[in-house]
């Protein structure tokens, strides 16, 4: 799809400046994203009719990685081509990357700044934010008896064992269970109407699979290599973006004693407060271990298997469209994304945040705050750090 009759092609720098803008004003998570596309893009400029963009959104939850992202980067691509597309997500990433790089060094530089109450408000609010985020995807991802059953034995099984391969073969068992019960399996309404036109889809998938096989081989630990390694399987494994990267990339850097859960858990409750993507998150991980080279590396990591698979993902996104039993595991898969993020809910961040009734009812009045008086995260954050440091030791 490209630029309307009568309108000229965006270059790269128009495209960059104006999700740059976004970048920074974007706040409130993977869906309020959406949403600032939705009225950017198709009320105010019509770049795309309702339908077409209902069709983008469609292909990016479909697809691993940042689903928010990805629907930037495929507008930016439709006006732009490639250039296009690096420079919508570059500019919608770029500020909220930069912010969390530069805490990371903060933090390496001030080590004991990271001992305060402060960081417990945060990790309490990272409870609060986890546990809102599982009831909304379970709501929308576990509507009847055999999904909930799914999401709780996945759980289950991640407790007892939370190794990185369970729970891929986890995710697997899932979607084999929801292909053969034939869950979710109605058929699509409405045709395909955003033709992505890539000229070598099939490049950018081996692209993806041969990098996916390479992040599993041996690195040293807190390298760059094992970063980017790290980072990239945890892209391309996410199903459902946002807070589903929680659990991988805490496998990947707590479990494995690259970094304390303290400091893991206050980066993350920071980057609930950004604008922008939360997988920028990333680069507060790769700032932490390897300085600023480790941050750009880890956030380019990141997003590159969302990438590739937009670029290759109609030929996927027309073939599932008409298989049910695709359609099926798709399901199943998903019911499986809530039992992992149920799962990191409870360890490590549950267990490593909640020690008394105190923090019992901080987290009860945050969640409260979020589900109830619909308080903004990006404000909520900050009055949590300062309650951490006014009533917590």
């Amino acid at each position: 799809m490209t630029a309307s009759p009568g309108e000229e092609e965006l270059s790269s720098w128009q495209i960059f400046l104006l999700f740059l803008r976004l970048g920074l004003t974007s706040f409130g998570g993977p869906a309020a994203h959406l949403g600032f596309f939705h009225d950017e893009f198709v009320k105010r400029r019509r770049w795309l009719s309702d339908s077409a963009y209902g069709e983008v959104v469609a292909l990016c939850q479909l697809l691993p990685g940042p689903a928010s992202s990805q629907v930037g980067l495929t507008i930016g691509f439709l006006r732009g081509h490639y250039r296009g597309a690096f420079a919508a997500w570059l500019g919608f990433t770029l500020p909220s990357a930069l912010i969390m790089i530069s805490f990371a060094l903060g933090l390496s530089a001030w080590p004991e700044a990271g001992s305060g109450g402060w960081i417990h408000g945060l990790k309490l609010f990272v409870v609060a934010v986890v546990a809102q985020a599982v009831w909304q995807m379970g709501r929308t991802l576990c509507p009847d008896r055999p999904r909930i059953a799914m999401a709780l034995l996945v759980a289950v099984s991640l407790l007892i064992i939370g190794e990185t391969w369970m729970q891929i073969l986890a995710l697997a068992i899932a979607g084999a269970v929801g292909s053969v019960m034939q869950l979710g399996s109605s058929a699509a309404s409405e045709p395909l109407q955003v033709p992505l036109q890539s000229r070598k889809p099939a490049l950018f998938a081996v692209a993806f699979a041969i990098l996916l096989l390479v992040s599993f081989l041996p690195q040293a630990t807190g390298s760059l290599g094992w970063i980017a390694a790290e980072m990239y399987r945890a892209g391309a494994l996410v199903f459902g973006g946002g807070h589903v990267v929680l659990p991988w990339l805490q496998e990947g850097f707590v479990a494995s004693g690259a970094m304390a859960a303290d400091t893991f858990l206050a980066g993350y409750g920071v980057a609930q407060a950004m604008p922008g993507p939360l997988f920028s998150f990333s680069g507060f991980l790769g700032g932490s271990q390897a300085g600023a080279i480790g941050g750009v590396v880890a956030v380019i990591a990141v997003f590159l298997p969302g990438t590739l698979l937009v670029f290759a993902g109609l030929p996927l996104w027309s073939w599932l469209r008409e298989h049910r039993r695709a359609r099926s595991a798709l399901a199943g898969v998903n019911a499986g994304v809530v039992g992992l993020l149920l799962a990191a809910l409870y360890d490590p961040v549950w267990t490593s945040a909640v020690h008394s009734a105190l923090d019992l009812g901080l987290v009860l009045a945050l969640w409260l705050c979020l589900a109830v008086w619909r308080v903004p995260v990006w404000l909520l954050a900050p009055l949590s750090a300062l309650g951490g440091v006014i009533l917590l030791p």
